[in-house]
């Protein structure tokens, strides 16, 4: 070992970063978080999930969608929402996780290097601070890299931060806009789709796939699309941008098929890019491939063995949550700290209006594995819960096994998708079946009734089938 300055350095103060230092704090470890920013907590905390979500929740009280089913399709808490109105919650939310996180590192004696870092050698990185341009060096035993994503920018778009956005720019509009276009049917733009849509923006969305979400379970899809399609969005599949342009009144996307669309906004999202061409990865024997990402082994370790990369740089998920996992089991590896995880049976959440969450495995991925399986449904029209919160389009479907009995997924859609998921989760995880969820008493009224309900759709189905063959 190496006279280093700390034994664990961070990149990106992002909740993979941060959980990687924390957790070497906690084993007695010298730790450091670099930060470009003069704000923690990176994309998720200032530009990505946190303002994003509550943007959303902003979005729902606001314009009181949930509650139409209950007081008829014009009922709205306030007329005419501003920006302002959107964005001030915002605005407190953010500077509160700030706060905590700041507050966090400070209680475990992680210091906070501010400035960009590159690579010197493997060990070293020059980080020069924002404001004077001053270099300091640090260096360490072991290394990881979370400096995290930010939105691709095509050259055919030409940008102008107003009316021509990412995702990253949306948080700093103007106006509420009447129009808007949203290119990729991914996660992000597909949340935001909803998100204006709710505001009584008309939504065109442009994908190049043929479907949007298709790491989700189809039959779920297919009911956000529907639901999407109510409230007026617009779907443009197997369509390329050609080009985007800002005119005096609005934007301009041409299609290669030679579609023009009018919208005041456009907001582009399709993909992210790895913040790793200031690192000089080079340096420390390392490189990223055409997207800034980084490879890793199961450890989160690279090709570098005193280095680990975790967080949206190294790719799928890309999530906040599977994140912090990642930065946990990277530090507790670089210290030989054993660690068990159920990593593999991580949920996903997106939070779309209506919510999707899921775990485990699909139905396309079970027919095609060749495993059989039975479907459990409940819908939340016809949960007591569902009919008092006006909820009825929700569901709850299982995937269970006809041979062993136990849950092999579980899929959400509706309100509180990504707070119940984790009772399907936390089964799953503790290799329970069916049977547990039909034996369980549910508090009533709840959402999380639809397992029982789901449970039992599944068991009546596989006794009929019994029945049948004898």
């Amino acid at each position: 070992m190496g006279d280093y300055e700390y034994d664990l350095l961070v990149i990106g103060s992002g909740p993979g970063g941060q959980k990687a230092a924390i957790a070497a704090a906690k084993l007695g470890r010298r730790a450091a978080v670099i930060e470009r920013r003069n704000m923690v907590g990176g994309v998720c905390i200032n530009t990505g999930t946190i303002p994003s979500k509550t943007l959303r929740e902003a979005v729902l009280y606001l314009t009181g969608l949930n509650m139409r089913e209950l007081y008829g399709q014009n009922y709205r808490v306030k007329e005419t929402i501003t920006v302002q109105d959107l964005l001030s919650r915002t605005q407190h939310v953010i500077g509160r996780e700030i706060e905590i996180i700041r507050s966090q590192l400070f209680r475990n004696n992680v210091d906070l290097v501010h400035g960009t870092a590159k690579f010197v050698d493997p060990h070293t990185l020059v980080v020069e601070a924002p404001e004077t341009g001053l270099e300091r060096r640090v260096s360490a035993e072991k290394i990881v890299i979370a400096s995290g994503t930010r939105p691709a920018r095509p050259e055919h778009v030409d940008f102008d931060e107003r009316r021509i956005v990412d995702s990253d720019g949306i948080l700093s509009m103007r106006e509420v806009p009447r129009t808007m276009l949203i290119v990729g049917a991914g996660v992000v733009g597909i949340e935001y789709a909803s998100m204006f849509a709710a505001l009584g923006t008309r939504v065109t969305v442009v994908e190049r796939r043929d479907r949007m979400l298709d790491f989700c379970d189809s039959e779920i899809v297919e009911a956000l699309k529907f639901h999407l399609r109510d409230l007026s969005v617009s779907f443009r599949f197997g369509e390329n941008v050609a080009r985007v342009e800002a005119v005096e009144d609005g934007t301009v996307t041409t299609l290669d098929s030679g579609k023009q669309i009018p919208a005041d906004t456009v907001m582009y999202s399709a993909g992210r890019q790895g913040s790793t061409e200031a690192l000089e990865l080079g340096a420390a024997g390392l490189e990223s491939d055409d997207r800034g990402r980084i490879s890793v082994d199961d450890t989160f370790r690279t090709k570098v063995d005193h280095i680990y990369a975790v967080g949206d740089v190294i790719g799928f998920p890309a999530l906040a949550a599977t994140s912090m996992e990642q930065g946990r089991l990277a530090a507790y590896h670089a210290f030989g700290e054993p660690a068990n995880s159920l990593i593999a049976l991580q949920p996903i959440g997106i939070y779309t209006i209506p919510e999707i969450s899921y775990c485990g495995r699909s139905e396309d991925e079970l027919t095609s594995s060749s495993v059989p399986y039975e479907v459990g449904i409940s819908r939340y029209r016809e949960l007591a819960r569902g009919q008092i919160i006006g909820d009825s389009y929700g569901m709850l479907k299982l995937l269970v096994s006809t041979e062993t009995r136990h849950l092999l997924g579980v899929h959400v859609f509706g309100s509180y998708a990504t707070e119940i998921v984790h009772i399907g989760q936390a089964i799953m995880t503790c290799g329970g079946t069916v049977d547990h969820l039909v034996d369980t008493v549910f508090n009533y009224p709840t959402l999380s009734e639809a397992y029982k309900v789901a449970a039992l759709d599944a068991v009546n189905k596989m006794r009929a089938v019994r029945r049948l063959i004898g």
